[in-house]
């Protein structure tokens, strides 16, 4: 099988490579082709990548190539990891919301909605390039931000395309730990969006650990997660780590405006890592991947490839799929994220017991500004990003919504063809 990594150059890759070394008998994969622009870091990662499956006994083949009609052409699956304007575009996302008092975030908020203008029509591009080249019935797995605009997107325009983030499974591997049980044996109840969910069951052999484990461990995940422990208790369920961008907005945007900017912290980190790939005697994932986040990247996205191509019986992974009447207060092609069963056939979302109005009222509201969100990365206009804006729980004022939808019209003026 072919599997091929657009935006292969991203630092994250190697933590792909490595899980689908650590699969060898679960995901048969002989060719694995990284495509990129940028021919420096292409070359570091793709070198890196061949030294990493050779140290494992990996017979899989690394090719790279800056073609993106080479790279997808005959490729059972297609993983999508990029990012329009780089670590610099980002550090703007994180920024120019604090104008207005305002969260900076690169996946939700004015910088999500930013990076969602610039992302969208780049990745409807490859995609509609994928299904010329490689067919319709190459799958495609969508780890690029914000995941369920982005995704929801792709369904829309008919793609065979499911989103990914690694939050469900940080989680479960954490709580599963906590507990002294086996990963595997830990099911959750992940209810919401992409980067707006909650646990309300952790389900051990049928039985659900959530109230032992905020009971004994309670502090520690809040810690985790950042979230009063207290709350949990009473609420018995545990927020994202992304809540706390809506319920301790305030603090967070104060916390902000004296820290470093993530992406610059990520930068100095992608520099570390392209010199240990640059390494002629490095065969191993080096220690430094942990500081770059997402954790547990590589097994969700080697999990979820081979359920979509291994043509066995349907596994159950935590994912961005249509809605289809799951939470009956959304419309059907809002993109949920919940667990789900997944085979050759696609994604299908597991039936959601009712979802308490403290989590639909929000549930909701963000639905409501990701489809005004996504009207406005497909339209274009700078009126439409002002109403996604107004929308949305994190800035929703008029004099805001304006004034961010200006300066998002003037950064990102290069990307957007219409500004």
């Amino acid at each position: 099988m072919k599997l091929t990594v657009v935006g292969g150059g991203s630092t994250y890759t190697p933590e792909l490579v490595d899980g689908i070394a650590g699969r060898r008998s679960t995901l048969d994969v002989d060719e694995i082709v990284l495509v990129d622009p940028d021919g420096y870091r292409l070359d570091a990662v793709g070198e890196f990548s061949k030294r990493l499956l050779s140290h494992a006994g990996h017979p899989a083949r690394v090719r790279t190539t800056s073609s993106l009609a080479e790279g997808v052409d005959g490729a059972a699956a297609v993983l999508i990891q990029l990012r329009v304007g780089g670590q610099r575009a980002r550090r703007e996302d994180e920024t120019f919301p604090h104008v207005c008092g305002c969260l900076g975030q690169e996946t939700t908020g004015a910088g999500g909605l930013a990076k969602a203008l610039r992302t969208v029509p780049v990745v409807l591009d490859i995609a509609e390039r994928v299904r010329e080249l490689a067919g319709e019935n190459t799958w495609i797995v969508d780890f690029t931000n914000p995941v369920g605009i982005v995704t929801r997107a792709l369904l829309a325009e008919g793609h065979r395309a499911v989103g990914l983030c690694n939050v469900a499974i940080h989680l479960q591997r954490t709580f599963a730990g906590l507990l002294g049980v086996d990963h595997g044996a830990v099911r959750l109840g992940h209810t919401g969006l992409n980067h707006l969910s909650w646990e309300r069951e952790v389900l051990v052999d049928g039985v659900d650990r959530l109230p032992d484990l905020l009971g004994e461990h309670g502090e520690f995940i809040g810690e985790h997660v950042s979230a009063p422990v207290d709350w949990m208790r009473r609420a018995n369920a545990v927020p994202s780590y992304y809540l706390k961008y809506y319920y301790g907005h305030d603090d967070e945007v104060d916390r902000q405006r004296t820290a470093r900017p993530r992406a610059d912290v990520v930068s100095d980190v992608e520099e570390e890592l392209l010199k240990v790939y640059l390494d002629p005697e490095a065969h191993t994932k080096p220690a430094q991947l942990e500081k770059r986040g997402g954790a547990y990247y590589s097994e969700a996205a080697v999990q979820l490839v081979h359920a979509l191509t291994g043509g066995g019986p349907a596994e159950e992974h935590v994912v961005n799929v249509r809605n289809n009447g799951t939470m009956p207060f959304l419309p059907e092609d809002a993109v949920i994220e919940v667990p789900s069963t997944v085979d050759s056939a696609g994604a299908r979302p597991l039936p959601v017991r009712p979802v308490e109005p403290r989590y639909a009222g929000l549930i909701s509201a963000v639905t409501a500004y990701e489809n005004l969100a996504l009207e406005a990365a497909l339209k274009g206009g700078r009126d439409r990003v002002a109403d996604a804006l107004l929308a949305h729980p994190l800035v929703g004022q008029y004099r805001k919504a304006d004034r961010l939808a200006d300066e998002i019209v003037r950064i990102n003026r290069g990307f957007l063809p219409w500004a």
